[in-house]
């Protein structure tokens, strides 16, 4: 591995710091997190509130080292998992040397932005704004957009770009590399996220579980790795259990014949192999268990706390 000195270049002193992406649910701070890291370390679904807990993607930019905390979406909680993912939400952002406010620039300021905006303005903390999915927006617009955010909180920098098609992110990753503060990096040159493998390979499994059944499953299933035992010939078996609430969730998760149970296990398994760079064995298994957002050894597994009632 290279030392960061070296890849930075003999004499450049190296950088490392924390910047918390922020915004409403389905702003794309997943997909951006990804594009901005050049690999997947958060999943992706149409799901709104598919983040739950704190995710950090590691970039390298010349001397520096960005790290991107992906905070869950902030909207108004109802429920007890709600409340614990917003806090932590909120958490994530305060520990950041740069708060970075994403903003849908096709839904603008909704209720869920401004309900943000309200709680950002409050924060000392630098801020910028990056006005996400420009490409499907005219250019009038966004220019109107800007103007009426930066009205509210004068942000420092104001970014317009299109995690799909790449525009301008290494844009949005060159200038965050500048202003992190000087110091040694904080992670191995070639890590790129804090999640051990056998979480990110749950989540890999949750978001191809969501992405096949859509709306026909409540977002709080989760799923859990239960065994990731290393084989004598460089394999792994992965034991991976998906928790409904009900038995009805259960047999939607399965399937006709277990036709879908089967084609999640196919898309997750090819996902994990490239991750985790090994050949992968991997066996799900459903089970149901009621009120399990109420239970605390649950929400330490996801990296929140259980809010008191």
């Amino acid at each position: 591995m290279t030392e960061p000195d070296a890849a930075a270049g003999a004499g450049t002193p190296t950088r490392a710091g924390f910047v918390a992406l922020i915004g409403a649910p389905n702003a794309g701070k997943s997909t951006l997190l990804n594009s901005l890291v050049g690999s997947k370390v958060s999943i992706v679904t149409h799901k709104v509130q598919t983040t739950r807990a704190l995710v950090r993607g590691i970039a390298i930019e010349g001397p520096s080292q960005v790290i991107f905390v992906d905070t869950p979406g902030i909207f108004r909680p109802r429920r007890r998992l709600d409340r614990a993912m917003v806090t932590s939400a909120w958490g994530g952002a305060a520990d950041a040397e740069v708060v970075a406010l994403l903003i849908d620039a096709k839904k603008g300021l909704d209720e869920a932005a401004n309900a943000v905006l309200d709680r950002l303005a409050e924060m000392r903390h630098r801020k910028i704004l990056i006005l996400h999915k420009v490409d499907l927006v005219r250019r009038e617009q966004l220019l109107a957009l800007t103007a009426a955010i930066n009205e509210r909180i004068p942000f420092e920098r104001t970014f317009m770009v299109s995690a799909l098609t790449g525009d301008h992110v290494a844009d949005v990753l060159h200038f965050l590399a500048g202003e992190m503060p000087e110091g040694p990096w904080l992670y191995p040159e070639d890590q790129i996220s804090d999640l051990p493998m056998r979480q990110l390979a749950a989540e890999i499994t949750r978001e191809k579980v969501f992405l096949r059944l859509h709306d026909e499953l409540p977002y709080e299933s989760t799923v859990e790795t239960e065994l990731w035992k290393e084989q004598k010939d460089g394999s792994v078996r992965v034991e991976q259990t998906i928790f409904v609430a009900r038995e009805s969730q259960k047999r939607i998760v399965i399937g006709a014949k277990g036709e879908t149970i089967k084609a999640v296990s196919m898309a997750a398994r090819k996902e994990i192999e490239e991750a985790a760079e090994q050949k992968i064995h991997l066996f799900l298994f459903v089970k149901v268990r009621e009120n399990w957002s109420d239970d605390p050894e649950r929400y330490r597994q996801m990296g929140l706390e259980l809010p008191k009632e």
